[in-house]
């Protein structure tokens, strides 16, 4: 048997869920499945451990496209959704990362684990140097690309936060380099990233914790992992979203053999950026 007080809270943290993705304020999205702002507030509250009438679950659902045993908290499969969709990233009609789908990802997955393979140098590590010289040579937005970083740095700061972060070790020392895509990044602030990473890393851990692997033995595509909601596979300007619970799972655990495989362990990580500082010539 559930408790009452178990489905209430479920429902309660689903609730908040798709107010967050569908970005309307209280008032339209109570308006939408036919309910006043007051009687949303009291279920977004948890005052009491009642759940809502029938008719305004079933239009909660039904303007939402997910299935009523995801939104009771009966099942992680949202159901109506599908189990993959692509979302595409319209980085200069945004006006900043805010406004992207990942900063919203991040904001629903808020209090759960966040695990992330990052594409090169970890987001939330990245110099203001490093961000221009990236963005000149990928033309992406500046202002996406530096919002997405200090969007990073601020949440890894909240109080709740669970990070992990896996990468190639070689990704480190073709950087520190200055070979690949970071052919022509000059050598004083490669030194720099290299210091500002350990730095960051010595700050945030054990909050944010950053593994390197050998990318000799083991191989992965960019994505994160948005604890229990969502995982998304970066291919450029798009996000393969994976939403069922056995994809996610199945990223999970390929995600932690990634972390059985490290060479360099997350409490190791600030050190060995520090040497790879070093080793820049």
């Amino acid at each position: 048997m559930v408790d009452k007080r178990d489905l209430s809270d479920l429902f309660r943290e689903r609730l908040r869920v798709l107010l967050a993705r569908s970005g309307q304020n209280q008032s339209s999205f109570a308006a939408n499945v036919g309910i006043d702002r007051s009687a949303l507030s009291q279920l977004l509250s948890g005052a009491s451990a009642r759940l809502p009438r029938a008719e305004t679950l079933l239009n909660i659902a039904a303007e939402h496209r997910v299935s009523l045993d995801w939104l009771m908290g009966l099942s992680h499969d949202e159901g109506l959704t599908g189990e993959m969709r692509e979302t595409f990233e319209m980085e200069e009609a945004t006006g900043g990362y805010d406004g992207t789908p990942l900063a919203r990802w991040h904001s629903e997955a808020a209090g759960t684990k966040i695990r992330y393979v990052p594409a090169g140098i970890p987001d939330l590590l990245r110099t203001e140097a490093l961000i221009d010289f990236e963005s000149d040579v990928s033309l992406r937005s500046r202002e996406v690309q530096a919002g997405e970083t200090q969007y990073r740095i601020d949440y890894t700061r909240r109080p709740e936060t669970d990070m992990e972060i896996c990468m190639p070790r070689h990704a480190l020392e073709i950087f520190a380099a200055g070979m690949g895509v970071w052919a022509g990044f000059p050598a004083e602030a490669r030194r720099a990233q290299l210091r500002h990473m350990a730095g960051l890393l010595d700050e945030l851990y054990p909050a944010v914790r950053l593994y390197l692997y050998d990318g000799r033995q083991r191989y992965s595509l960019p994505y994160t992992i948005f604890g229990p909601y969502r995982a998304a596979i970066y291919a450029g300007d798009v996000y393969l979203v994976l939403n069922s619970t056995a994809a996610i799972r199945a990223l999970t655990r390929h995600f932690d053999n990634l972390i059985r495989g490290a060479v360099v362990n997350a409490h190791e990580a600030a050190s060995h950026a520090a040497d790879m500082e070093r080793s820049v010539r």
